[in-house]
Protein backbone atom coordinates (compact mmCIF):
# COMPACT_ATOMS: atom_id res chain seq x y z
CA UNK A 1 0.00 0.00 0.00
CA UNK A 2 1.42 3.40 -0.97
CA UNK A 3 2.08 5.96 1.73
CA UNK A 4 -0.51 8.72 2.14
CA UNK A 5 1.17 12.12 1.88
CA UNK A 6 -1.84 14.46 1.68
CA UNK A 7 -5.33 14.25 3.14
CA UNK A 8 -8.27 16.55 2.61
CA UNK A 9 -11.13 16.40 5.09
CA UNK A 10 -14.22 18.41 5.82
CA UNK A 11 -13.12 21.28 8.06
CA UNK A 12 -13.33 19.97 11.62
CA UNK A 13 -14.88 21.34 14.81
CA UNK A 14 -13.44 21.32 18.32
CA UNK A 15 -16.04 20.05 20.76
CA UNK A 16 -14.10 21.06 23.87
CA UNK A 17 -11.99 24.24 24.01
CA UNK A 18 -10.70 26.76 26.55
CA UNK A 19 -9.91 30.24 25.25
CA UNK A 20 -9.93 32.23 28.52
CA UNK A 21 -10.86 35.92 28.25
CA UNK A 22 -9.54 39.48 27.98
CA UNK A 23 -6.24 40.13 26.23
CA UNK A 24 -5.67 36.37 25.83
CA UNK A 25 -8.49 36.03 23.31
CA UNK A 26 -6.97 37.35 20.05
CA UNK A 27 -3.83 35.19 20.25
CA UNK A 28 -5.69 32.02 21.24
CA UNK A 29 -8.53 32.42 18.74
CA UNK A 30 -6.11 32.89 15.85
CA UNK A 31 -4.79 29.36 16.36
CA UNK A 32 -8.19 27.70 16.73
CA UNK A 33 -9.83 29.57 13.84
CA UNK A 34 -7.03 28.52 11.49
CA UNK A 35 -8.18 24.88 11.73
CA UNK A 36 -11.69 24.67 13.13
CA UNK A 37 -15.03 26.05 11.94
CA UNK A 38 -16.72 25.86 15.34
CA UNK A 39 -15.81 25.11 18.93
CA UNK A 40 -17.58 24.39 22.19
CA UNK A 41 -16.38 27.17 24.50
CA UNK A 42 -15.79 26.12 28.08
CA UNK A 43 -17.45 28.38 30.69
CA UNK A 44 -15.01 28.05 33.61
CA UNK A 45 -13.92 31.67 33.70
CA UNK A 46 -13.57 33.77 36.84
CA UNK A 47 -16.42 34.42 37.47
CA UNK A 48 -17.92 31.43 35.66
CA UNK A 49 -20.39 31.84 32.78
CA UNK A 50 -23.52 30.78 34.66
CA UNK A 51 -26.27 32.75 32.89
CA UNK A 52 -27.48 33.62 29.42
CA UNK A 53 -26.59 37.26 29.97
CA UNK A 54 -23.01 36.38 30.88
CA UNK A 55 -22.81 34.01 27.92
CA UNK A 56 -24.03 36.64 25.47
CA UNK A 57 -21.46 39.12 26.76
CA UNK A 58 -18.65 36.53 26.52
CA UNK A 59 -19.68 35.60 22.99
CA UNK A 60 -19.57 39.25 21.97
CA UNK A 61 -16.02 39.55 23.32
CA UNK A 62 -15.00 36.41 21.41
CA UNK A 63 -16.49 37.72 18.16
CA UNK A 64 -14.71 41.05 18.60
CA UNK A 65 -11.36 39.30 19.11
CA UNK A 66 -11.52 37.06 16.00
CA UNK A 67 -9.23 37.70 13.03
CA UNK A 68 -10.76 39.88 10.33
CA UNK A 69 -13.15 38.03 8.01
CA UNK A 70 -13.01 34.87 10.16
CA UNK A 71 -16.06 32.63 9.85
CA UNK A 72 -15.30 30.82 13.12
CA UNK A 73 -18.39 30.23 15.27
CA UNK A 74 -18.16 29.96 19.07
CA UNK A 75 -20.74 27.56 20.54
CA UNK A 76 -21.66 28.73 24.01
CA UNK A 77 -22.07 26.61 27.12
CA UNK A 78 -23.36 27.53 30.57
CA UNK A 79 -21.70 26.44 33.81
CA UNK A 80 -24.05 24.26 35.86
CA UNK A 81 -24.25 25.13 39.55
CA UNK A 82 -26.28 23.96 42.53
CA UNK A 83 -28.54 26.96 41.88
CA UNK A 84 -29.16 26.71 38.12
CA UNK A 85 -32.91 27.05 37.59
CA UNK A 86 -35.22 25.38 35.09
CA UNK A 87 -36.12 28.83 33.78
CA UNK A 88 -32.45 29.56 33.01
CA UNK A 89 -32.26 26.29 31.09
CA UNK A 90 -35.26 27.26 28.96
CA UNK A 91 -33.84 30.74 28.43
CA UNK A 92 -30.54 29.20 27.38
CA UNK A 93 -32.24 27.07 24.74
CA UNK A 94 -34.11 30.08 23.39
CA UNK A 95 -30.89 32.13 23.12
CA UNK A 96 -28.80 29.56 21.27
CA UNK A 97 -26.76 28.11 24.14
CA UNK A 98 -25.90 24.56 23.07
CA UNK A 99 -25.19 22.78 26.37
CA UNK A 100 -24.52 22.96 30.10
CA UNK A 101 -21.26 21.90 31.73
CA UNK A 102 -20.96 19.81 34.88
CA UNK A 103 -17.82 20.46 36.88
CA UNK A 104 -17.79 18.52 40.14
CA UNK A 105 -16.65 21.14 42.63
CA UNK A 106 -12.85 21.16 42.87
CA UNK A 107 -12.25 18.75 39.96
CA UNK A 108 -10.15 21.03 37.74
CA UNK A 109 -9.19 24.64 36.90
CA UNK A 110 -11.78 27.18 38.11
CA UNK A 111 -14.21 24.47 39.22
CA UNK A 112 -14.70 25.74 42.76
CA UNK A 113 -18.20 27.03 41.86
CA UNK A 114 -19.17 23.62 40.46
CA UNK A 115 -21.84 21.20 41.58
CA UNK A 116 -21.59 19.82 45.10
CA UNK A 117 -24.57 17.43 44.81
CA UNK A 118 -26.37 16.56 41.58
CA UNK A 119 -29.63 16.14 43.47
CA UNK A 120 -29.62 19.93 43.88
CA UNK A 121 -29.74 20.18 40.08
CA UNK A 122 -32.81 17.99 39.57
CA UNK A 123 -35.06 20.74 38.22
CA UNK A 124 -32.38 22.01 35.84
CA UNK A 125 -31.57 18.50 34.60
CA UNK A 126 -35.26 17.75 34.02
CA UNK A 127 -35.53 20.96 32.00
CA UNK A 128 -32.48 19.94 29.98
CA UNK A 129 -34.14 16.60 29.21
CA UNK A 130 -37.27 18.41 28.05
CA UNK A 131 -35.30 20.96 25.99
CA UNK A 132 -32.86 18.46 24.48
CA UNK A 133 -29.83 20.37 25.78
CA UNK A 134 -26.82 18.10 26.42
CA UNK A 135 -24.96 17.91 29.70
CA UNK A 136 -21.18 17.95 29.24
CA UNK A 137 -19.48 16.20 32.13
CA UNK A 138 -16.00 16.46 33.57
CA UNK A 139 -15.95 12.83 34.61
CA UNK A 140 -13.99 12.65 37.83
CA UNK A 141 -14.90 12.31 41.48
CA UNK A 142 -13.03 14.57 43.84
CA UNK A 143 -12.93 12.70 47.14
CA UNK A 144 -9.44 12.67 48.64
CA UNK A 145 -9.81 8.97 49.39
CA UNK A 146 -9.87 8.12 45.65
CA UNK A 147 -6.53 7.76 43.85
CA UNK A 148 -6.14 10.42 41.15
CA UNK A 149 -5.65 7.71 38.50
CA UNK A 150 -8.95 6.05 39.50
CA UNK A 151 -11.20 9.11 39.64
CA UNK A 152 -12.69 8.62 36.18
CA UNK A 153 -13.54 4.94 36.64
CA UNK A 154 -15.12 5.66 40.02
CA UNK A 155 -17.11 8.52 38.48
CA UNK A 156 -18.76 6.10 36.05
CA UNK A 157 -20.05 3.90 38.86
CA UNK A 158 -20.85 6.53 41.47
CA UNK A 159 -22.10 9.45 39.33
CA UNK A 160 -22.61 8.80 35.63
CA UNK A 161 -24.61 5.57 35.72
CA UNK A 162 -26.94 6.80 38.51
CA UNK A 163 -27.37 10.10 36.64
CA UNK A 164 -28.51 8.31 33.47
CA UNK A 165 -30.91 6.15 35.48
CA UNK A 166 -32.48 9.19 37.17
CA UNK A 167 -32.67 11.22 33.96
CA UNK A 168 -33.18 8.70 31.14
CA UNK A 169 -33.88 11.38 28.54
CA UNK A 170 -30.70 13.37 29.16
CA UNK A 171 -28.10 13.68 26.39
CA UNK A 172 -24.58 13.45 27.80
CA UNK A 173 -21.07 14.09 26.52
CA UNK A 174 -18.42 12.35 28.63
CA UNK A 175 -15.62 14.80 27.98
CA UNK A 176 -11.90 14.13 27.53
CA UNK A 177 -12.14 10.46 28.47
CA UNK A 178 -8.87 8.90 29.60
CA UNK A 179 -9.51 5.26 30.52
CA UNK A 180 -10.44 1.95 28.97
CA UNK A 181 -13.41 1.85 31.35
CA UNK A 182 -14.78 5.13 29.95
CA UNK A 183 -14.25 4.05 26.34
CA UNK A 184 -16.07 0.78 26.96
CA UNK A 185 -18.89 2.48 28.86
CA UNK A 186 -19.61 4.95 26.07
CA UNK A 187 -19.25 2.33 23.34
CA UNK A 188 -21.61 -0.13 25.02
CA UNK A 189 -24.09 2.27 26.64
CA UNK A 190 -27.76 1.48 26.16
CA UNK A 191 -29.37 4.34 24.24
CA UNK A 192 -32.67 2.58 23.55
CA UNK A 193 -33.97 3.25 27.07
CA UNK A 194 -31.71 6.17 27.95
CA UNK A 195 -30.53 9.38 26.34
CA UNK A 196 -27.76 9.42 23.76
CA UNK A 197 -24.17 9.58 24.97
CA UNK A 198 -20.93 10.61 23.30
CA UNK A 199 -17.35 11.21 24.33
CA UNK A 200 -14.56 13.56 23.32
CA UNK A 201 -10.93 12.43 23.15
CA UNK A 202 -7.91 14.73 23.27
CA UNK A 203 -4.69 14.44 21.24
CA UNK A 204 -2.51 14.21 24.35
CA UNK A 205 -4.43 11.22 25.68
CA UNK A 206 -4.12 9.47 22.31
CA UNK A 207 -0.40 10.11 21.91
CA UNK A 208 1.03 9.87 25.43
CA UNK A 209 0.77 7.86 28.61
CA UNK A 210 1.65 9.02 32.11
CA UNK A 211 5.36 8.34 31.62
CA UNK A 212 5.47 11.52 29.53
CA UNK A 213 4.97 13.63 32.65
CA UNK A 214 8.10 12.25 34.29
CA UNK A 215 10.58 11.46 31.49
CA UNK A 216 13.84 13.24 32.32
CA UNK A 217 12.27 15.05 35.26
CA UNK A 218 8.90 16.69 35.89
CA UNK A 219 7.48 17.94 32.57
CA UNK A 220 4.65 20.29 33.56
CA UNK A 221 3.41 20.92 30.03
CA UNK A 222 2.23 17.28 29.87
CA UNK A 223 0.22 17.72 33.09
CA UNK A 224 -3.52 17.99 32.54
CA UNK A 225 -6.74 16.93 34.25
CA UNK A 226 -7.85 14.25 33.89
CA UNK A 227 -4.23 13.20 34.14
CA UNK A 228 -2.54 10.96 31.54
CA UNK A 229 -3.01 7.28 32.37
CA UNK A 230 -1.26 3.94 31.81
CA UNK A 231 -0.40 2.64 28.32
CA UNK A 232 -3.34 0.21 28.32
CA UNK A 233 -5.69 3.17 28.64
CA UNK A 234 -3.99 5.15 25.88
CA UNK A 235 -4.32 2.16 23.59
CA UNK A 236 -8.03 1.85 24.41
CA UNK A 237 -8.59 5.53 23.58
CA UNK A 238 -6.80 5.19 20.25
CA UNK A 239 -8.92 2.14 19.44
CA UNK A 240 -12.10 4.03 20.28
CA UNK A 241 -11.20 7.19 18.35
CA UNK A 242 -10.10 5.29 15.26
CA UNK A 243 -12.92 2.74 15.32
CA UNK A 244 -15.34 4.80 13.26
CA UNK A 245 -17.90 4.57 16.08
CA UNK A 246 -20.02 7.75 15.98
CA UNK A 247 -20.10 8.16 19.77
CA UNK A 248 -16.44 9.27 19.79
CA UNK A 249 -15.44 12.66 18.44
CA UNK A 250 -12.76 15.33 18.60
CA UNK A 251 -12.34 17.61 21.59
CA UNK A 252 -8.90 19.05 22.20
CA UNK A 253 -9.43 20.36 25.73
CA UNK A 254 -6.71 22.83 24.73
CA UNK A 255 -6.18 24.72 27.97
CA UNK A 256 -3.68 27.59 27.91
CA UNK A 257 -1.85 28.82 30.98
CA UNK A 258 0.82 31.48 31.17
CA UNK A 259 4.26 29.84 31.15
CA UNK A 260 5.06 30.86 34.70
CA UNK A 261 1.88 29.28 36.08
CA UNK A 262 2.77 25.94 34.47
CA UNK A 263 6.49 25.98 35.34
CA UNK A 264 5.69 26.50 38.96
CA UNK A 265 5.87 24.65 42.28
CA UNK A 266 2.07 24.32 42.05
CA UNK A 267 1.68 24.22 38.28
CA UNK A 268 -1.70 24.56 36.58
CA UNK A 269 -3.30 21.62 34.75
CA UNK A 270 -3.79 21.83 30.99
CA UNK A 271 -2.09 21.14 27.66
CA UNK A 272 -2.04 23.77 24.93
CA UNK A 273 -2.76 22.16 21.54
CA UNK A 274 -4.87 24.70 19.65
CA UNK A 275 -2.02 25.64 17.27
CA UNK A 276 -1.24 22.08 16.11
CA UNK A 277 -4.27 20.00 17.05
CA UNK A 278 -4.98 18.50 13.64
CA UNK A 279 -1.35 17.50 12.96
CA UNK A 280 -1.32 15.81 16.38
CA UNK A 281 -4.51 13.90 15.64
CA UNK A 282 -3.24 12.97 12.17
CA UNK A 283 -0.12 11.50 13.76
CA UNK A 284 -2.19 9.43 16.19
CA UNK A 285 -4.44 8.10 13.43
CA UNK A 286 -1.54 7.40 11.07
CA UNK A 287 0.29 5.33 13.68
CA UNK A 288 -2.51 2.76 13.60
CA UNK A 289 -3.22 3.01 9.88
CA UNK A 290 -6.55 4.78 10.31
CA UNK A 291 -6.19 8.09 8.45
CA UNK A 292 -9.27 7.15 6.44
CA UNK A 293 -11.32 7.47 9.65
CA UNK A 294 -10.01 10.87 10.73
CA UNK A 295 -12.78 12.79 8.97
CA UNK A 296 -15.59 11.01 10.80
CA UNK A 297 -13.97 11.60 14.19
CA UNK A 298 -12.93 15.20 13.47
CA UNK A 299 -15.64 16.54 11.18
CA UNK A 300 -18.83 14.50 11.30
CA UNK A 301 -19.72 12.67 14.51
CA UNK A 302 -19.66 15.70 16.83
CA UNK A 303 -21.88 17.78 14.56
CA UNK A 304 -24.29 14.88 14.24
CA UNK A 305 -24.47 14.43 18.02
CA UNK A 306 -25.27 18.11 18.59
CA UNK A 307 -27.78 18.15 15.72
CA UNK A 308 -25.80 20.73 13.77
CA UNK A 309 -25.05 20.72 10.03
CA UNK A 310 -21.70 19.37 8.96
CA UNK A 311 -19.29 21.94 7.57
CA UNK A 312 -18.84 22.28 3.83
CA UNK A 313 -15.37 23.82 3.61
CA UNK A 314 -12.20 21.70 3.59
CA UNK A 315 -8.94 21.38 5.50
CA UNK A 316 -5.81 19.92 3.89
CA UNK A 317 -3.01 18.21 5.81
CA UNK A 318 0.32 17.27 4.26
CA UNK A 319 2.97 14.80 5.38
CA UNK A 320 5.54 17.53 5.84
CA UNK A 321 7.63 17.75 8.99
CA UNK A 322 7.66 21.00 10.94
CA UNK A 323 8.96 22.23 14.28
CA UNK A 324 6.63 23.09 17.14
CA UNK A 325 7.65 26.54 18.46
CA UNK A 326 8.99 26.81 21.99
CA UNK A 327 6.23 29.24 22.99
CA UNK A 328 3.57 31.61 21.68
CA UNK A 329 2.39 35.09 22.71
CA UNK A 330 -0.54 34.96 25.10
CA UNK A 331 -1.71 38.39 26.11
CA UNK A 332 1.11 39.96 28.08
CA UNK A 333 2.89 36.60 28.55
CA UNK A 334 3.57 33.39 26.67
CA UNK A 335 2.12 29.88 26.50
CA UNK A 336 4.20 26.74 25.91
CA UNK A 337 2.52 24.27 23.54
CA UNK A 338 2.48 20.52 23.93
CA UNK A 339 5.60 19.01 22.31
CA UNK A 340 7.37 22.39 22.23
CA UNK A 341 10.66 22.19 20.31
CA UNK A 342 9.79 18.81 18.80
CA UNK A 343 9.12 17.83 15.18
CA UNK A 344 5.65 16.89 13.95
CA UNK A 345 5.15 14.79 10.85
CA UNK A 346 2.02 16.54 9.55
CA UNK A 347 1.38 20.17 8.61
CA UNK A 348 -1.71 22.18 7.75
CA UNK A 349 -1.44 23.51 4.19
CA UNK A 350 -4.91 24.86 3.50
Amino acid sequence: MSEINTIEITRPDDWHLHIRDGDFLPDLLRHTASQFSRAIIMPNLRPPVTSVDLSNAYKARIKAALPAASQFEPLMVLYLTDNTSADEVKKARDHGVVAFKLYPAGATTNSDAGVTDLKKCTAALEAMEACGLPLLVHGEVTGIEVDIFDREAVFIDQVLEPLRLRHPGLKIVFEHITTKQAAAYVRDADTTRYGSIGATITPQHMLFNRNAIFTGGIRPHFYCLPVLKREEHREALVAAATSGHPRFFLGTDSAPHIKGTKENACGCAGCYTAWHAMPLYAEAFEKVGALNRLQGFASEFGADFYGLPRNTSKLTLKKEAHLVPEEFPMGSGTVVPLCAGEMLAWSIVG
